[in-house]
């Protein structure tokens, strides 16, 4: 019998980014349901507010290699 775990994960990986991304979403919710919706706001304001910035110029981003590379340098 197959495993209707991995059935519905063959299908759902079929499905458009932004459809994956909401049931990511719904998914990790299900997870933790005692989120503190203060803390979660809080997140949201400061996740805003850095994409702001880097839209306007204010700050450059760095490149995920770099980043990846500094923290393996790091931990050895």
């Amino acid at each position: 019998m197959a495993d209707p775990a991995r059935e519905l994960e063959s299908k759902v990986l079929k499905l458009p980014a932004r459809a994956r991304a909401r049931l990511a979403v719904r998914l990790i919710d299900s997870l933790d349901p005692d989120v503190d919706p203060h803390s979660e706001a809080l997140w949201l304001k400061e996740a805003e507010r850095r994409l702001r910035e880097l839209r306007s110029g204010t700050v450059a981003g760095i490149p995920a290699k770099d980043v990846f590379r500094k923290a393996r340098s790091t931990l050895r």
